[in-house]
């Protein structure tokens, strides 16, 4: 019994480190930029892990070469998608028009095996109402739609009316969970001193009372401190 347990242990960490290890080398893709090439890589490579961790048909040595197999392979075609067009283009299916010059391209919905409510529902995702206001549309090949408005219908922007706006960057992260950054900090020019400084203008006297704090590109500071474990917080929204 033991021995069982000890067994399922050390295939189950051997499963979890090789798949970690895998990942790491896959890349970052989120799961709504996954093609379906890379989403049947990832199913099998969930398979065979299963396998290695818990298949008691084959021993841990075949089921982890055969991980490492398919790591490798995955890894390469990632390099190899990289820099080749062809395999890019064997991989990845291309884009489809879905809407070109305002008009519907059925041939390519069908191509693709997209109705026109499917359209339709995914138009409305991007705040289109009417068909009659797009110029294209554009089915990518993770299956999210790009759509270019009519230029009519298109938002107006600060440029178009000739306003000047004030750079805006992003918000430089100084202290999350009661940990300052000192490297981010560094990067602003800025050291703890200033910090303190900020903090207790704020009436926070520790840099562990903090939450989260962060500089934005105007030079201007955001805190929030941590919830003390006794309150409990009643949200205005939400389940209460």
């Amino acid at each position: 019994m033991a021995q069982t347990i000890i067994s399922s242990i050390l295939r189950a960490t051997i499963a979890y480190l090789l798949l970690l290890i895998i990942a790491r080398f896959m890349g970052r893709k989120s799961l709504s930029q996954m093609t379906f090439f890379d989403f049947a890589i990832i199913i099998t490579l969930g398979s065979v892990t299963a396998n290695l961790a818990m298949g008691p048909e084959s021993t841990p040595t075949t089921a982890a070469t055969t991980l490492i197999t398919l790591g490798g392979l995955a890894i390469i075609t990632g390099y190899l998608h990289i820099k080749s067009l062809w395999v890019r283009k064997l991989t990845n299916s291309e884009p489809v028009t879905a809407i070109e010059n305002g008009r519907i391209v059925d041939k390519n919905l069908k191509k693709v095996r997209f109705t026109v409510n499917e359209l339709s529902s995914m138009l409305r995702k991007k705040n289109v109402f009417n068909y009659a206001d797009v110029e294209f549309a554009i089915i990518e090949n993770d299956g999210q739609l790009s759509v270019l408005p009519k230029s009519q219908k298109a938002p107006l922007t600060p440029s178009d009316l000739k306003i000047s706006t004030n750079y805006t960057g992003l918000t430089k992260d100084l202290i999350i969970d009661g940990k300052v950054l000192t490297e981010n900090l560094k990067s602003v020019k800025l050291d703890g001193n200033w910090l303190d400084t900020q903090l207790s203008n704020q009436g926070i006297s520790s840099v562990d009372q903090v939450f989260y704090a962060g500089l934005d590109s105007s030079g201007n500071i955001y805190v929030s401190v941590k919830q003390p474990d006794t309150e409990e917080y009643h949200g205005q929204y939400g389940i209460e």
